[in-house]
């Protein structure tokens, strides 16, 4: 196996997120469109998308980081909208888009119609949550989004599967299809159930941190496999079980949590950067394929497919929005006011990813009869143009979009404020349990030491209320930014030193590697408290 043309699909990519971490084009688009000029290179080699590796390795870590940075108390909170677009929008589109595309394009089956409904169904809301957090969206609507990618993928997998079958003749009938989304979205929560406290033990009772991280890149494939194995749904196994990870992951060993969260940055990063470029690459393969139809006529078909989609998610967002509240006194108590713009923005983030384009390359080549199965090429065409025009038009378009809303961002100094007032209790707290112990005869400790401990509770106080005090008018720094560079300053002063005294060999590399870690330790504390 030639291992080249996988290094460079992933080096391209990070190196093209990585310009995009410079521009305003988020990163999701600009790999999408180097990708589709990179496919028509000479020398660029064919990547063809695998379904056998996308949905069962490189889906799973996807969902598995999404899930653990969420917020399962938020996402409680949102359950209502957040399963009203995960899986009531997706069984709507499935149906609705399906039955327009069934009238648009002439001699589609019903059947294979509902299996393209099913296929572009489910938004990847990876680009949208980008722009939300970029341009500083209420955390409501990016709640609610995340919430939406995390459940959607496995209602339209289910959906997709219970069409193909159908499809491909195998007899199945609505009672059946029904029977088998119930049982597949039951059964992969039950899964995900048994599931997460065993693993949330064995990672709580692993003494190496190396063996936690080791154990935590395991996890969202053992849940995959283990549901999938049992016929249900391994997309629901892995949210339960990251949900369950994240919401417990203070009970976790510190130094596991530092390195887990670097791993897991790492391997989010490499995938989704090299998932958006493989999708602009599957051009070629994917206009080889049409076969009898004209590319014209296939155009006219994907430009009725894309608005069909575009028109189908307003349709359903607005009332979905609307109409519990006016049914529901208690909905109306319960969740905040609601204007107009904020269900458009949701309506207009249905930008649609890689697993779109993985079920619809998972499609057979003929039904249960032996015949080709009836319009395969068109159906991955419309996947394909689908995909790249909700990618490209929405996502260049909702920025613009969100400012022209003028939505109201989030309140960073009530959010400053709230952080200050936690870290203050919390330092009282710490101090409570501080006295205790000096208390205690046992516990001998110099003055100087204890000293040196009500300094470190005090200063991580005030750090949090001097963000909120005046700013230096020629630097723009804040006190606590200004006293996080200096610390900086001087720990890269020290660093500088302990170099020279292992190139004087004056000390061995191995006791600078644990001074150096030391240092490390400490500006990787102050950059974390740094960080919005």
């Amino acid at each position: 196996m030639d291992a080249l043309p996988l290094v460079g699909l992933i080096a391209a990519s990070a190196a093209i997120a990585g310009v995009a971490r410079r521009t305003p084009v988020p990163a999701p688009l600009l790999l999408v469109t180097v990708g589709l000029i990179a496919a028509y290179v000479p020398g660029v080699p064919d990547y063809t998308l695998d379904p056998s590796i996308v949905l069962p390795l490189v889906l799973p870590p996807l969902l598995h980081k999404a899930a653990v940075d969420s917020s399962y108390l938020d996402l409680r909170a949102n359950l209502r909208p957040v399963a009203l677009l995960s899986v009531g929008y997706v069984l709507f589109a499935t149906v609705a888009v399906g039955y327009l595309a069934f009238l648009l394009v002439p001699d589609l089956p019903l059947t294979a119609a509902l299996v393209l409904g099913a296929v572009v169904a489910p938004p990847d809301a990876v680009a949208a949550t980008a722009i939300a957090r970029r341009l500083g969206l209420p955390s409501r609507i990016t709640t609610i989004l995340q919430g939406e990618s995390l459940v959607n993928d496995a209602t339209a997998i289910t959906a997709y599967r219970v069409a193909l079958a159908a499809a491909v003749g195998e007899g199945t009938s609505w009672v059946g299809g029904i029977e088998e989304f119930v049982l597949a979205s039951v059964g992969g929560v039950v899964v995900g159930l048994v599931l997460m406290v065993p693993l949330h033990w064995l990672r709580t009772h692993l003494r190496e941190a190396l063996l936690q991280n080791t154990l935590s890149l395991l996890i969202p494939f053992v849940a995959y496999a283990a549901a999938e194995q049992v016929g249900a749904s391994g997309v629901l196994a892995v949210v339960v079980v990251a949900l369950y990870l994240g919401h417990r992951s203070w009970q976790v060993d510190f130094a596991t949590r530092l390195q887990e969260e670097a791993v897991w940055k790492m391997v989010a990063f490499i995938l989704e950067s090299s998932v958006f470029a493989l999708i602009g690459l599957q051009l070629p393969y994917v206009l080889k394929g049409l076969g009898g139809y004209g590319v014209g006529e296939s155009l006219w078909y994907a430009v009725g497919v894309f608005v069909a989609v575009v028109v189908v998610r307003f349709i359903w967002v607005f009332p979905a929005t609307f109409v519990p509240r006016v049914l529901s006194k208690r909905i109306r108590e319960r969740e905040p006011d609601i204007t107009w713009t904020a269900p458009t923005v949701v309506g207009w983030a249905g930008m649609r990813g890689v697993v779109s384009l993985a079920i619809a390359f998972s499609i057979p080549m003929t039904t249960a009869d032996g015949g080709p199965f009836p319009a395969r090429n068109l159906v991955l065409f419309l996947t394909f143009t689908t995909v790249i025009g909700t990618l490209v038009v929405q996502g260049l378009t909702l920025p613009s979009l969100i400012r022209a809303l003028k939505l109201p961002g989030r309140d960073r100094y009530a959010e400053t404020l709230a952080e200050a007032q936690a870290q203050s209790e919390a330092s009282r707290a710490a101090e409570l349990r501080l006295e205790e112990l000096l208390e205690d005869e046992r516990n001998a400790l110099p003055q100087p030491l204890a000293d040196r401990l009500r300094t470190v509770l005090e200063r991580r106080r005030n750090s949090v209320w001097e963000r909120l005090g005046t700013v230096n008018e020629v630097t723009g720094e804040s006190v606590d930014d200004t006293y996080r560079r200096f610390a900086r300053e001087m720990i890269e002063a020290e660093r500088e030193v302990f170099v020279q005294l292992r190139d004087q060999r004056r000390i061995d590399d191995e006791m600078m590697r644990t001074l150096l870690r030391r240092l490390d330790l400490e500006e990787a504390a102050a950059y974390r408290e740094d960080a919005p």
